[in-house]
């Protein structure tokens, strides 16, 4: 697979070309912005393939930063229980029999 790489600007300026690119799955396109990684253009059929992994990778990404802001203040942390009651409350989870 080729991977393409354009710069913010003139990926806004083609993004046609761009779009016919990623969609007929010639090649996967990277958009930089000031000479960094910013996004992934693909085919569509490709992201739906991939959204459980990028679900999942995700959700990790999230933890780790969760586990990374406790570290930096353990002091900020809940009780389950109290968190547990919140989340009961505002219907998000199931209360337990």
């Amino acid at each position: 697979m080729t991977i393409t790489t354009w710069d913010s600007r003139a990926a806004r300026e083609n993004w046609r070309k761009l779009l016919d690119a990623a969609t007929t799955g010639r090649s996967d396109i990277v958009i930089t912005r000031h000479g960094q990684p910013a996004a992934a253009l693909i085919a569509y059929e490709d992201y739906l393939a991939l959204q459980e992994e990028l679900d999942e990778l995700r959700a990790a990404r999230r933890a780790e930063e969760t586990v990374a802001a406790w570290r930096a203040a353990p002091s900020m942390a809940r009780p389950w229980t109290e968190v547990e009651a919140e989340l009961v409350a505002r219907d998000l989870l199931d209360a337990e029999p």
